[in-house]
């Protein structure tokens, strides 16, 4: 009898943490885990936005709260858990590199509420969250604000460079070609430029413009204050 008591006391985890300090840690880290991704959802720039980043950011702040209240201050469990958690592999590619600010969010507000220190989970979230939205809002890094990808697709051996050359010339400031797709007859290719507008200039009209060349078919415009996946 009293070896089994002495096992339960040894493994679970309620000899760090008590029922209620438990729930109020995994409560926070859920309401963390709900600030960091609404943070994200409403400083996202660009095409790369995936509701399912936003449920793994709330699931990793909680799952790491776990984690650290499962390691407790002991050191053979951290050792343990750190051998079958390098068994996982993930192959996720991250699009944007911005967003694994926020992973790192998650880890680190997970880890804080796991360690029951509050004040610091909470205070860090809020200057973080502050900072986001401050740099969102000023829209920090952005080199132009009047940046467009053209996507155009044209015939080969029918519209020259020089024509839709010509017309980017007259209403961009700059440009730059990024992308050449050939067809796999041979026949057409997908061309993707990067257009920086002139302060005067419709972008409109440059899609227009663009679409009445011979030759040329399926111009789209997309907008691009920063950057955009191509």
């Amino acid at each position: 009898m009293n070896t089994a008591e002495e096992f339960f006391n040894a493994e679970r985890v309620a000899h760090v943490y008590g029922f209620s300090e438990i729930l109020i840690n995994l409560a926070l880290a859920f309401i963390l885990g709900l600030v960091i991704s609404w943070v994200y959802k409403s400083t996202h720039r660009g095409l790369s936005y995936s509701q399912s980043f936003m449920l793994t950011t709330v699931f990793v702040t909680i799952i790491v709260a776990m984690v650290i209240m499962v390691i407790g201050n002991n050191l053979a469990r951290a050792f343990a858990l750190v051998g079958a958690l390098s068994i996982i592999r993930f192959r996720t590619v991250v699009k944007d590199t911005k967003d694994t600010a926020f992973i790192f969010w998650g880890l680190a507000a997970g880890m804080a509420a796991g360690t029951s220190s509050y004040f610091l989970a909470v205070a860090g979230s809020v200057v973080i969250g502050a900072i986001a939205f401050v740099l969102h809002a000023t829209n920090y890094g952005s080199l132009y604000k009047s940046e467009f990808i053209l996507r155009f697709r044209a015939r080969v051996g029918g519209t020259q460079s020089a024509d839709y050359s010509s017309i980017v010339e007259r209403f961009a400031q700059s440009s730059a070609l990024l992308h050449v797709e050939p067809s796999g007859d041979g026949q057409t290719a997908r061309l993707t430029m990067d257009i920086v507008m002139k302060n005067d200039t419709d972008p409109n009209d440059l899609a227009a413009a663009v679409s009445q060349l011979e030759g040329v078919s399926e111009v789209a415009l997309v907008a691009s204050k920063t950057d955009v996946d191509y």
